[in-house]
């Protein structure tokens, strides 16, 4: 044996042979506490020779290490060396009775009987009552891991059978939705082949319907014809009245000259005056009527230069260079000076205002409106203003009276817009009526009214320089209309959304229009035909104007957003800074900036 001498205690290890020769020997440890007074320990066990030597690091040797420095030590003393030590291997051994006791009392928790069992189990033990402990037959350890097992199996059959009844509820589910998606299948192919019926049937009516279109189509053709050469003849005979007019006149000086006796030709020459203007109809004519403007004048800017927008000769196009807060409420529409850089704002707190640009500075506010204002224009001579409301007037504000001359209350439905004629003496607004009319400014009444819209007109302007009245409206049309004689010449389609806008250009040439859902289409107004369409959709599209020079479109959009259009590239720019929609884009009459007007109560300037 070995002992070991630490801190006043002696430990010993020794090797019992004590089983019967017919069993195989076994080997234990134990371990004993003996006190240090004890003389007889040193009789009975010797004590191995300690080495003084050893390093730190060999006194923290592991098992291998110790065996190996034993095994030395045997050869060195001339002692018989040990067997070898076997390797551990892992078997399954079998179960002692006690151990069995012990693993059930634990498992069920009986501390305190455990605690019993292994007193009264070391004590007899100790003194050598108990015979070798028997070893648990096999039949109560399978039984245990059978039960062990059939625990282990119901745990899974129970998650089985919880996963089948959930599955069970998924194909249930699965089943009605296939159901249902076969019923709606079937119901579309029901309402499909309804609709290809509906749809043969609809191209058989068509077709008996192509004759009679064909006929009107004729029919209107002739009319036109006929409508071109009265209109001719027309031209004619105002000019004989014109030379009619002017031979009375050179006759007149003459006869003042010469004669004055000669009362029964002259009479006979202003009959015949007469007789040529005589109306067809009889209509009231107010003494202060204004006369109803010539036809043919040239428009300056039919054949001239016109300055081209800066956006589109400088590198980068408008930069946004001044923002001002302008009302207190959404603005509803701008209108730019005719000769000088002034523009004038209204909105939905019920004024208008008159600012300078590029600088911002307010120049005159007006109120008297009940409710928001759709629309203004400035007078072709800059003194007046124009402006129509949601209360149903148009109002005339003179500038150098400082106050509203006179009101217009011929509307039943809110005003949306209004525009001057060029020369100054009527002035135009369109309604939620379904209607627009024409105001005469000397006589201050209402010289006419122009329906054939079937919903709201939402915004008119005049062709420069003419008496052809442009309108547009909700029912997705556009109409021009003669002034003089209150019909509707031309009527484009091809809108399919309500039409918020409709501008021309300078020359006069072209009309663009804008609706609701952000499809702006250009317009030959000679040949009364679609040049072009672009798509800004789904926002709305709620003004569109031109520079002077026709080039360049600047389409308002309810996204916040200026688009930017070059007419004969086809390229769109986008120009942002709003916080909500645009509701008028304007360029300036040189063409070095642009005015933007928006639903956030500001104006920009852009340059």
């Amino acid at each position: 044996g070995m002992g070991m001498i630490v801190e006043g205690k002696q430990w010993y290890q020794r090797r019992v042979r004590g089983m019967p020769t017919t069993q195989n020997p076994i080997y234990y440890i134990e371990q004993v506490e003996v006190e240090d007074d004890d003389d007889d320990v040193g009789e009975n066990f010797e004590e191995v020779k300690f080495d003084e030597d050893i390093s730190d690091s060999e006194a923290e040797e592991d098992l291998e290490t110790a065996l190996r420095s034993m095994q030395q030590s045997f050869h060195a003393e001339g002692v018989e060396e040990p067997h070898e030590i076997p390797k551990a291997v892992v078997s399954r051994r079998p179960e002692v009775v006690d151990d069995f006791i012990r693993n059930f009392l634990i498992r069920y928790k009986m501390t305190r009987t455990l605690d019993a069992f292994q007193r009264e189990w070391y004590e007899l033990q100790q003194r050598g009552e108990l015979e070798n402990p028997e070893l648990v037959p096999d039949c109560y350890v399978q039984n245990e891991e059978l039960e062990n097992r059939l625990k282990f199996h119901k745990k899974e059959i129970e998650k089985m059978k919880r996963g089948v009844q959930k599955a069970g509820t998924q194909y249930i589910k699965m089943r009605k939705e296939r159901d249902y998606h076969r019923m709606h299948h079937r119901r579309i192919v029901q309402e499909k082949e309804k609709l290809f019926t509906d749809i043969r049937r609809l191209k058989k009516h068509y077709q008996s319907y192509e004759p009679a279109l064909e006929e009107l189509k004729n029919k209107y053709e002739t009319a036109m014809r006929e409508k071109m050469l009265t209109k001719i003849e027309c031209e004619k005979n105002l000019g004989k009245i014109t030379n009619l007019t002017s031979t009375i006149s050179n006759y007149e000086t003459v006869r003042a000259s010469t004669n004055e006796n000669q009362p029964e030709k002259e009479v006979e020459l202003e009959g015949l005056v007469q007789q040529h203007e005589k109306p067809t109809k009889k209509t009231f004519v107010h003494p202060k009527d204004s006369a109803m403007p010539v036809e043919n004048i040239a428009n300056p800017n039919a054949n001239v230069s016109l300055p081209v927008t800066c956006h589109l000769t400088r590198p980068g196009g408008y930069r946004q260079t001044d923002t001002f807060k302008a009302h207190d409420l959404a603005i509803s529409g701008m209108a730019l000076h005719p000769y000088r850089d002034v523009v004038a704002t209204v909105s939905d707190d019920t004024t208008w205002k008159m600012w300078s640009v590029p600088d911002g500075e307010l120049l005159l506010t007006g109120r008297g409106h009940s409710m928001w204002i759709g629309g203004c224009d400035f007078h072709p001579d800059g003194t007046k203003l124009a402006t129509g409301s949601g209360d149903t007037s148009v109002k005339v504000w003179d500038f150098g009276a400082a106050e509203c001359v006179h009101t217009f209350n011929d509307h039943s439905h809110p005003v949306w817009s209004v525009a001057w004629h060029h020369s100054g003496n009527f002035l135009a607004s369109s309604s939620m009526d379904n209607s627009s009319k024409l105001f005469d400014l000397n006589s201050q009444r209402c010289r006419c009214t122009f329906r054939g819209h079937s919903d709201s007109v939402n915004h008119l302007t005049f062709l420069p320089y003419s008496n052809i009245l442009c309108t547009c409206s909700a029912d997705k049309t556009i109409s021009m209309w003669d002034i003089r004689t209150g019909l509707c010449a031309h009527t484009f389609y091809g809108h399919v959304n309500a039409i918020n806008n409709v501008t021309f250009n300078s020359q006069g040439s072209a009309i663009v229009s804008c609706d609701a859902y952000g499809i702006v289409k250009m317009w030959d107004v000679r040949q009364v035909v679609e040049i072009a369409s672009y798509d800004f959709e789904p926002h709305p599209a709620n003004c569109a104007s031109f520079d002077m020079s026709g080039s360049c479109l600047a389409v308002s959009s309810n996204d916040g957003t200026i688009k930017m259009l070059e007419v004969e590239k086809n390229k769109v720019t986008e120009l942002t800074g709003h916080e909500d929609g645009v509701q008028a884009a304007l360029f300036s009459r040189n063409g070095e900036m642009l005015i933007s007007a928006s639903s956030d109560t500001t104006l920009k300037i852009w340059s």
